[in-house]
């Protein structure tokens, strides 16, 4: 089996830390493959660079030319994963979903400690319109931006740690969510700080997608996710091969 693991900046070393944790969750004959995006924003923290980076994984994903079996969006809260079912066969999971759904199964209410203040109605949307808002009792901001958690990873462990105290003792979550990609990696350490299960949404994508694989599923195209209809695309950044399409 071979997953597709899709960063959604096109900060290298980032991308090697997420397909890091990815190969950690995989089981045995599970191979990952890590991308980066050609062109975007080196990091993801508001709704411009998240539909850009919308575009770019789509682009990145078409381009890779080896059969695969599944696809991982590795952004919390990021556009793009619905465009991503339109264009592909295979199963898509997105981070955010993956590692909400997986909460759920482990206590009565979840919180989200994610990078910046900015993120977090972005994060609070996308929960909403998956449908699994309504057992998230908060989502918290650590104040560390995305690419300080690779610079600055002690300080990065010690803002979240304090967050998820916070969510535990004020917002009563039973389960701390990790909500960046960037923080692959760092559920361990702030388990044993916090207390309560801690859930790497890089981690749960990956069994969840390879799940799919062996169950034989994937997305439904009868009517939302169906292929997109032939038409004439104007200045498309990538070819959309096989679906009739003019770039």
């Amino acid at each position: 089996m071979r997953i597709l693991v899709a960063n959604v900046n096109t900060t290298a070393s980032m991308t090697d830390s997420i397909a890091a944790q990815a190969r950690n969750a995989a089981g045995p004959g599970t191979e990952i493959v890590g991308l980066t995006p050609r062109f975007g924003a080196d990091s993801c923290e508001g709704n411009f660079e998240s539909y850009l980076a919308a575009i770019a994984v789509m682009d990145k994903v078409l381009a890779y030319q080896e059969p695969y079996d599944a696809v991982i969006q590795a952004g919390y809260g990021e556009h793009g994963r619905e465009g991503l079912q339109e264009l592909l066969d295979v199963p898509v999971v997105d981070i955010t979903e993956a590692a909400a759904s997986t909460a759920m199964f482990l206590g009565h209410k979840y919180s989200v400690v994610t990078t910046l203040d900015r993120t977090v109605p972005l994060i609070e949307d996308r929960l909403k319109l998956a449908g699994l808002d309504a057992r998230c009792a908060s989502v918290r901001a650590s104040g560390m931006a995305v690419l300080e958690l690779e610079e600055e990873p002690e300080r990065a462990v010690e803002a979240i740690i304090e967050q998820a105290l916070l969510a535990v003792r004020d917002d009563k979550a039973e389960v701390i969510v990790l909500g960046c990609g960037g923080m692959a990696g760092l559920d361990e350490q702030i388990r044993q700080r916090a207390g309560v299960p801690v859930v790497d949404g890089v981690a749960a994508a990956v069994t969840i997608a390879e799940s799919l694989v062996r169950l034989g599923l994937s997305t439904s195209k009868v009517r939302t996710y169906n292929t997109p209809r032939p038409k004439k695309v104007i200045g498309w950044p990538f070819e959309l091969k096989g679906l009739g399409t003019d770039s």
